[in-house]
């Protein structure tokens, strides 16, 4: 698909599934719409996959991962193939952040940002994979023992619409640099870069089979390959509902899970640091992708000293950003990804509305020139929330944040724990040790200080309670690819007869 700076030219295309190295047909009923979120346009169609169609990705997986092409690769040939796709990667930047604008509705200048730290993934993984090195454990008695660790085999990856590379490249890049395959299947919303970067690390040299794509949506084709008997590892970005029907499925195969779900990051601001810069910080975490982040900053905890303050500077800085045109360079923020999506941020303005909370700016769709079908949302801040309402409690996923007061550091505890998610928080302190006291005490698997959003392909990334189970990215992403076999050598020769002596043994095991 060639991306111009004007997205109406785009010709509709027809895609299948990826398997093999290639598209092939699938699906055996209408196609599905893939849609921009900025017009309304239908920009390309894909198929909704069937029970044949998965198992026929899941049969290429598996001839790949036990296949000499790519299971009988070496560590360090395969170390260098992975270098080469992030190389690969890196050569097609503009061509893929163009096409993830066109599909996800995206600002330009943000997807250029995170799409061009993703080769990096690839080479720290590719780093990882040479540096690891199997245990020898010391044991009682003369005997070596040491662990041997072999790659689990299929990674069935379901892959969310906000981060559709990023999302899928922290997986990805474990996935390959560990010996492992996959089989992916992107939210129906955006699939358009799954299967671009499919094509160009099949282009790139990475054998057939390894990484296939199967189209479709989520009550269908996820379900479907979550539950597969086949899968080794299922991997699942999306929300915890979703996470709990794909979990119970793949639990059925005792197939390890990598799930983060949903989110509702606190944000504890305290008067002892600086108001403008933490407005400014609120702004980024609550909007950064129209809002539409499992770690968006939807609770600002704001201490009582500095909260109308903190309220009005949040007011005048919100009506500042600019919403519009993604190809435009000077638009700040973009549309949410569809109709319902923006319904459903509007539904949460209601919500707020009649428990009582103050609508400080936004709540109403926003008009765009020349994009009127567009999925545009003002950016929305509501005030005086109390941690009872729905606004406080619930994901809304879009662009949507809301204010609460507090007294102390143990009411800004209380309130940020009162959730049931765990995933992210953040503190805004200058006082060091409040900094790692409250860091220790916040329910979350993430926490950052004086900062949002940051991640690291070295980094562990993941939640507790409704916000999911496992981490991706880090060493505990890389070792929850393997199975470990432990081996146990005995290096002496003693004589050994259990049932000739048995009374005087020391011991049985």
């Amino acid at each position: 698909m060639n991306i111009s700076s004007k997205p109406a030219s785009i010709d509709v295309e027809i895609h299948g599934n990826f398997i093999d190295g290639r598209e092939v047909e699938a699906g055996n009923g209408a196609m599905l719409d893939v849609r921009n979120p900025a017009t309304g346009d239908v920009i390309a169609r894909i198929p909704n996959s069937t029970a044949e169609d998965i198992d026929r990705a899941m049969k290429s997986a598996r001839a790949a991962f036990e296949g000499k092409a790519w299971g009988g690769m070496d560590t360090r040939t395969r170390a260098r193939l992975v270098n080469k796709l992030a190389d690969a990667f890196e050569a097609n930047l503009d061509s893929l952040y163009r096409l993830e604008t066109l599909n996800n509705g995206r600002p330009i200048n943000e997807t250029r940002a995170q799409l061009s730290r993703l080769p990096d993934f690839f080479r720290y993984f590719a780093g990882v994979a040479l540096a690891r090195r199997d245990s020898v454990i010391p044991v009682e008695g003369a005997y070596l023992n040491y662990t041997l660790r072999t790659p689990i085999g299929i990674v069935a990856n379901c892959t969310p619409f906000n981060h559709p590379l990023m999302i899928l490249c922290k997986s990805l890049a474990v996935v390959l640099a560990t010996g492992c395959v996959t089989v992916v299947k992107p939210s129906e919303y955006t699939p358009l870069t799954t299967l671009k970067l499919a094509q160009i690390f099949t282009e790139a040299g990475l054998p057939p089979g390894v990484f296939n794509i199967v189209l479709g949506l989520g009550q269908n084709a996820g379900k479907m390959l979550a539950e597969h008997g086949d899968i080794n590892k299922l991997v699942l970005t999306g929300g915890t509902e979703a996470g709990r029907i794909a979990g119970s499925a793949a639990a059925k195969v005792f197939a390890h899970q990598t799930m983060e779900l949903g989110g509702k990051t606190p944000v504890m601001v305290f008067d002892d640091f600086d108001v403008d810069r933490a407005v400014n910080y609120a702004a980024f975490g609550a909007f950064i992708g129209a809002g539409q982040t499992c770690v968006c900053a939807s609770r600002h905890i704001v201490q009582a000293s500095i909260y109308d303050e903190f309220v009005e500077k949040l007011q005048a800085k919100t009506r500042t950003i600019r919403v519009g045109d993604p190809f435009d360079a000077s638009t700040q923020m973009g549309p949410v990804i569809s109709a319902r999506q923006r319904d459903r941020v509007l539904a949460y303005v209601g919500y707020g509305h009649a428990d009582g909370a103050r609508l400080v700016t936004g709540g109403v769709a926003a008009k765009v020139p020349g994009h009127d079908n567009g999925y545009f949302v003002e950016p929305t801040v509501f005030a005086d929330v109390r941690s009872d309402m729905r606004i406080f409690q619930e994901e809304v996923f879009g662009p949507f944040t809301s204010v609460t007061p507090f007294k102390d550091e143990a009411d800004a505890l209380r309130l940020a724990n009162d959730s049931p998610f765990g995933l992210a928080a953040a503190i805004r302190t200058r006082d060091v040790a409040r900094a790692h006291r409250v860091a220790a005490s916040v329910k979350a698997g993430i926490v950052w200080i004086n900062d949002h959003h940051r991640l690291d392909p070295a980094s562990p990334w993941g939640g507790v309670d409704e916000s999911g189970i496992g981490r991706e990215c880090g060493t505990e992403s890389f070792n929850d690819h393997f199975n470990t076999k432990s081996v146990m050598v005995a290096t002496h020769e003693q004589p050994f007869d259990w049932y000739r002596d048995t009374a005087n043994q020391k011991r049985l095991n």
